[in-house]
């Protein structure tokens, strides 16, 4: 095999603040002569694994995670492949600091920490300029985009133009767990300004100082940086982030039958809870069809996740109705049932009869809370995305832990100060028994003389073997076809397989294998929805020439 070489016009000072190109002290003495770094550079040879060494030893210095985060976002925009095979080299460690849940602090205090151009901040103001941004050729070899608009940034709400560190950190992971080439990948952030008015207030704001733009404007801004993303790449992926719930599912639905698009926190977010769910269910010696699952926060994550429950249901041999009659929906004022206050129309097929409830034992037959949901209709799972700490009260979990031998429990809020409930907390209420899968790293929880893992049900394990598939495939579309196929692969992988006291999914630190697995399974389904022009038999070699290593390769001066 030929190895690798990279030619580059770059040299000396411009080479050295290139992030790509960049190798520092391994440059050898050869490249030090040819690209005039001699002098630039100390005199010591180095090698990545040298590098590796000495940025932990420095990351390990500092206290706080914001401090971890700063270090590891600087470090991404002087070395990317050291700042890749460092996150590699201890995934475990290095990624709830560079997503969830230091990326929150991350974006709420953005504006102190920006240096240098990361991906693309279109403002309001630029929107006839749009087209013209996107055209430059520094943008040619672009396969992937993560987009948002800073409305709806986890728990933590507007951020505005902070919300960039959502789309950073995607793109990242895109990298070190899909493997997708960080050239490939554009992190963009729509500024269509902010009504936080702490990031108003403050004069060191980086963004657009003015209220949002709403209504007709913005759905304009929105087409035409859609309409210019088409013209550049047709064939480009295009992942929504963190939009505000009145718009993250209007736009999914007005765009994915356009271009080649999915919402990461309405379809990833389903697909982790269904391969997590059903791991736990394998656990717990049951079976999918015999759940009766409780989800409190019903907006478009919520509502996302009954929709692919429902035809996995389906899948089980369950009809619609019955499906959806195994899910019991809760929004602010409680279970989403006839003649309640606060219902909107996208929970419309989740709202229960009166007469389903004409039984219960409740205070209010309008206003039911959570612990009369557990204890009236006997849940057996609870899911929970309504970024509120402390959801999930002692008296709901006691209420569940009547109904069943091992409840089901996913406190799925992100950052960690907005959980709904502490994996310590559930499994005392549950005296030891409960499942549980969080959106956020925790610590393990020592219960009698065992130590019990948690599983951080994060979409991380989805979207970049998601995203790897469909780059492979070059796929038009993405169906709700791949997202199933994407949770039964990872369910597949699950250690429970093997053994139903172990965790529910596999290690973070497999997450280069796991994609792999999944991109092939959604490359098949692509192929299988007639979306691909790929063979079945080209499938794993067009993945594998998709998935970039971290790791220096030799340079030769293009003059």
């Amino acid at each position: 095999m030929t190895e690798p070489l990279i030619r580059t016009k770059l040299y000396g000072f411009t080479l050295l603040n290139h992030p790509r190109f960049n190798k520092g002290t391994a440059f050898t003495e050869e490249e030090r002569d040819a690209f005039d770094l001699h002098g630039l550079l100390p005199p010591h040879v180095g090698t990545l694994a040298e590098q590796i060494a000495r940025r932990r030893a420095a990351f390990d210095t500092y206290e706080t995670g914001f401090e971890k985060y700063t270090f590891m976002r600087d470090l991404q925009d002087i070395n990317e492949t050291l700042f890749y095979a460092l996150l590699l080299s201890d995934v475990r460690k290095f990624m709830p600091i560079v997503y969830t849940p230091t990326v929150g602090e991350g974006c709420q205090r953005f504006s102190e920490i920006w240096r240098k151009p990361r991906g693309l901040f279109l403002s309001y103001p630029n929107k006839a300029r749009i087209e013209k941004i996107l055209s430059h050729k520094r943008y040619d070899d672009v396969k992937a985009i993560v987009v948002s608009d800073g409305e709806r940034i986890l728990g933590l709400g507007d951020q505005g133009a902070g919300g960039m560190g959502i789309p950073i950190g995607k793109m990242a992971l895109y990298t070190a767990l899909g493997g997708i080439h960080h050239e490939y990948c554009l992190p963009v952030l729509l500024d269509v300004g902010t009504d936080n008015e702490e990031r108003l207030a403050n004069p060191i704001y980086i963004g657009w100082r003015q209220k949002r733009v709403r209504g007709p404007e913005y759905d304009d801004f929105i087409e035409t940086f859609v309409s210019a993303v088409e013209k550049r790449w047709p064939h480009v992926l295009l992942q929504w982030e963190d939009f505000a719930g009145s718009n993250a599912a209007r736009l999914l639905t007005k765009y994915r039958d356009r271009l080649c698009t999915f919402n990461d926190d309405i379809q990833g977010t389903s697909a982790v809870v269904l391969a997590t769910l059903l791991a736990a269910v394998k656990a717990a010696g049951t079976s999918l069809q015999d759940q009766r699952i409780g989800i409190l926060g019903f907006g478009s994550a919520g509502i996302g996740i009954a929709n692919l429950l429902v035809k996995a249901l389906q899948q089980e041999g369950l009809s619609e109705a019955e499906a959806r009659g195994r899910i019991y929906a809760m929004g602010r004022p409680g279970l989403l049932v006839e003649g309640a206050e606060g219902i909107h129309p996208e929970q419309k097929d989740y709202v229960r009869p009166r007469g389903d409830v004409a039984g219960w034992t409740v205070k209010d037959p309008l206003k039911i809370g959570l612990e009369e949901v557990a204890r009236n209709a006997k849940l057996t799972v609870l899911i929970g995305v309504a970024g509120k700490a402390g959801m999930f009260t002692e008296d709901a979990v006691r209420a569940m832990a009547k109904n069943v031998e091992r409840p089901i429990i996913f406190p799925l809020s992100n950052p960690t100060s907005k959980s709904e409930a502490t994996p310590e907390d559930l499994l005392k209420w549950t005296d030891g028994k409960a499942l549980i899968g969080t959106g956020s790293p925790f610590e393990p929880v020592k219960v009698g003389d065992r130590e019990i893992c948690i599983d951080q049900t994060n979409n991380s394990y989805i979207f970049p073997g998601l995203a790897l598939g469909i780059v492979a495939s070059r796929s038009r579309r993405v169906t709700d076809a791949m997202f199933m196929t994407a949770a039964r692969a990872l369910t597949a992988l699950s250690p429970v397989d093997k053994d139903r006291t172990a965790s529910l999914l596999p290690p973070l630190a497999e997450s280069r294998r796991l994609s792999r697995v999944i991109a092939a399974a959604v490359a098949r389904q692509a192929i299988q929805d007639g979306l691909s022009n790929l063979k079945e038999s080209e499938v794993d070699a067009a993945v594998d020439a998709n998935v970039w290593e971290p790791r220096y390769v030799r340079y030769e001066r293009d003059y």
